[in-house]
């Protein structure tokens, strides 16, 4: 659904306003709440394990990851920037060339850090649930909305890179080609 356009340099602050506050509150903030619900596993003293501590890991990586997917999306920003629940503009390069999700990979590395940093079977929950949500809810819901907007173009890049991590399906790209005369 289109709403209307605003000029890129209004855009930018928008993004950043998002990517400042929401994207933290709800990978970060939420988290850390949902963990004081329950036990920590692996802390002693009020500090975490050894075992706890490697949850950085995916943590660093979520973080980079959302920060290379904003670089991109700002620097991707047409003169002119259509508001609406579908994107205007496909993004294909940066870490959309290795994953059609990549907000989300980063994001689902962030809960699966914040399980392990603070040792959160609540927050592992959140985890799951995500997943599963994003999998068979948004993601498809999404999907369908990109091939509508994109077409053939939409197609051949769902074709070419993976909805999450791994391979590309690559039977799609096998049955769109014609066979040799």
């Amino acid at each position: 659904m289109h709403v209307g356009s605003i000029p890129r340099w209004a855009a930018v602050p928008l993004a950043l306003l998002i990517w400042l506050v929401l994207i933290p509150a709800v990978n970060g903030a939420l988290p850390w709440f949902v963990s004081t619900l329950a036990p920590r596993y692996g802390w002693r003293d009020g500090y975490p394990s050894f075992w706890n501590l490697l949850g950085l890991f995916p943590i660093a990586i979520g973080v980079g990851l959302l920060s290379w997917v904003l670089y991109e999306g700002i620097r991707a920003l047409p003169k002119r920037v259509e508001l609406g629940s579908t994107s205007s503009f496909l993004l294909k390069r940066g870490p959309y060339s290795r994953t059609r999700n990549p907000m989300y990979v980063a994001e689902m590395a962030l809960w699966l850090g914040w399980a392990s940093l603070f040792g959160s079977i609540p927050v592992l929950l959140g985890f799951l649930i995500g997943c599963i949500v994003l999998h068979f809810v948004v993601l498809p819901f999404e999907e369908s909305r990109l091939e509508t907007r994109f077409g053939p173009i939409y197609g051949e890049y769902r074709d070419r890179v993976p909805r999450w991590l791994g391979r590309a399906r690559q039977t799609a790209v096998l049955n769109r080609q014609s066979p040799a005369s």
